[in-house]
């Protein structure tokens, strides 16, 4: 059975905030008042929160409510946080609704009024994409498909998300992995203390070292005071190492004598802390043939993986692509606060037949970028970016619709041609990231 949510009531008043978490409570899910803003954003950062309902004016001269509003999108994409005001200004509203807030009351707080937005709040929660899963004690927010390729890898998930094994996810750029990564934390025992991502390619080893152990006050220059890695802000939940064939070698002997142990130092102390942490990797490297050049340690790699789950490419699974469109109009209609706009079926074939370079991050860049510059209700063919109805009509130019890696090709060099070689803005326009577009360049001997 999944565990009720988790609704998080900030106010520095602490009767106040008692009075509001025992009004909640009759919502159905678990409460939990804080006093204070430090204490809040400690505890947004350690635990899994869906609501958060915080006063804007809050006894901190550095935290406010638009702060809180942001750790808490940060910490949880999926959470809703209805902020509470006393002076509901046009400039207060529309900056509150900028950074994602679901709703803001004004004072004096109607209980009815804040129960009724609450329970909307959990509504949404309990009618998103994932409520199917969620009815049967399994929620995957955000991970949509009903290919075979893609239940292929749930029936895995499913499988390992209540145990502690430590995971490696495999895949192309934009595939997904990170959403798969917060799948399983969801679904795992460790499910209300923190999931913390680090992205490890483009770190130096130093940075790198204090991002995951931390570091003493005056271990570096800049060090002014002490501060914990995510080894430790993640104990007895989960930490994900996205990109991590990219990691140093040194870092990586660093890491395995952490995994084998528990035990982690901080950069520049002598005091080591035992941690309780799962870890789930991820990358778009073949990592054995990483192995066999030497840049990755066998003994690593092992070690982290315990079960491997590799995500299919987009264009492997083009019969997803109408439910991952649907979902994503309802992620823009929420972002935008307007009514969810509808795709026309010729759009959506034209969708289906793109190779998507990539993948699902391209597909829902392209969504969002329709939604926003669209007028219409129901978006249709002139909606659709440029480079990707480019590459349609090419393919009416080739027989049988021609080769999909000749049309990708084709793409990336007039993209290119058309921003003059600029690699930064191409990859923007093709909606992948720039390691991705050096990658397609070289693999398509592009000229440059």
């Amino acid at each position: 059975m999944a565990e009720k949510p988790v609704i998080l009531i900030i106010d520095d008043e602490a009767g106040h905030a008692d009075v509001l978490a025992e009004a909640l409570s009759q919502t159905g899910g678990e409460t939990i008042a804080v006093y204070d803003a430090k204490n809040a954003v400690e505890l947004l950062g350690s635990k899994h929160i869906d609501i958060v309902i915080t006063d804007l004016n809050l006894n901190d001269n550095k935290i406010n409510g638009i702060d809180i509003l942001k750790t808490a999108r940060k910490e949880n994409p999926h959470s809703d946080v209805i902020l509470i005001t006393a002076f509901a200004t046009i400039d207060t509203c529309k900056e509150a609704m900028r950074n994602g807030a679901f709703d803001y009351l004004v004072k004096p707080i109607d209980i009815d009024q804040l129960r009724a937005t609450t329970e909307r709040a959990l509504k949404k929660f309990l009618t998103s994409p994932s409520a199917e899963n969620r009815k049967n004690g399994f929620m995957f927010e955000g991970v949509v498909g009903k290919s075979p390729a893609m239940q292929s890898v749930l029936t895995v998930l499913k499988r390992i998300a209540p145990t502690n094994i430590t995971v490696l996810i495999e895949g192309e750029s934009g595939t997904g992995k990170e959403l798969l990564a917060q799948a399983i934390h969801s679904n795992s025992p460790r499910r209300n203390n923190a999931f913390k991502p680090l992205n490890c390619a483009g770190l130096t080893e130093s940075l790198l070292e204090s991002e995951l152990f931390g570091h003493a006050k005056g271990a570096f220059t800049g060090a002014t005071e002490a501060r914990k890695g995510l080894f430790e802000t993640a104990d007895k939940g989960t930490l994900f190492l996205d990109e991590i064939g990219d990691m140093p070698l040194t870092m990586q002997a660093k890491l395995l004598r952490v995994l084998e142990d528990g035990i982690v130092v901080p950069v520049g102390s002598n005091k080591s802390t035992v941690v309780n942490v799962r870890v789930i990797s991820a990358t778009n490297h073949d990592l054995t043939n990483l192995l066999e050049q030497g840049k990755f340690r066998q003994d690593l790699f092992y070690r982290i993986k315990g079960v491997s789950v590799t995500v299919p490419a987009l264009r492997d699974r083009p019969e997803d692509i109408p439910e991952l469109v649907d979902y994503f109009l309802s992620q823009a209609a929420d972002e935008l606060g307007k009514t969810k706009k509808t795709i026309s079926d010729s759009v959506l074939k034209i969708l289906r037949a793109y190779d998507w370079p990539g993948n699902i991050r391209q597909l829902k860049n392209c969504i969002r970028m329709m939604a926003v510059m669209s007028d219409s209700e129901v978006l249709d063919v002139k909606d659709i970016p440029a480079e990707i109805h480019h590459v349609r009509q090419l393919a009416g130019q080739v027989a049988g619709g021609g080769s999909l890696n000749h049309l990708e090709r084709q793409a990336i060099i007039d993209t290119l041609a058309k921003v003059s070689n600029n690699r930064e803005k191409a990859a923007k326009l093709l909606g992948i990231g720039e390691r991705t577009l050096y990658r397609k360049i070289k693999e398509y001997n592009i000229q440059i």
